[in-house]
């Protein structure tokens, strides 16, 4: 449904292909709903700092995922600016988790979808169109 959706999408928008978004809005959506299971896991474990990270990933995240499904809106220096914080976030919130990944299944989950989405950004803004 999702690609059908994508497809449909209006193909004036100036350097965004819809098709190409597709899975960076799902990476991003991945890694949102882990951050947020992650993070609710750790408050269990009285990991502060972990659970405070997986949090700020997914409003990154879900934010950066809305933005990209709506390309009417589209505005290339913020959604790179964006997709840069999904990075930046990404990279932080991995290299957290990674340190309880032996301990927690959960951690060691989400760093690897919060590195995905880290990856699929990264094809995304290498796609986009700059004119």
């Amino acid at each position: 449904m999702m690609a059908d959706m994508m497809k449909s999408m209006p193909t004036q928008t100036t350097g965004m292909d819809m098709t190409a978004m597709q899975p960076c809005i799902e990476a991003c959506s991945a890694a949102a709903m882990a951050a947020t299971m992650c993070a609710d896991a750790d408050g269990g474990e009285g990991m502060g700092r972990c659970a405070s990270m997986c949090a700020s990933t997914c409003d990154v995240a879900t934010t950066t995922m809305r933005m990209m499904m709506r390309p009417a809106g589209y505005d290339m220096g913020v959604m790179t600016s964006m997709m840069a914080a999904c990075v930046a976030m990404g990279e932080a919130c991995a290299a957290e988790c990674d340190m309880h990944a032996e301990m927690s299944e959960h951690c060691r989950i989400c760093a690897a979808a919060c590195r995905a989405m880290v990856d699929a950004c990264r094809t995304a803004m290498g796609s986009m169109s700059t004119s």
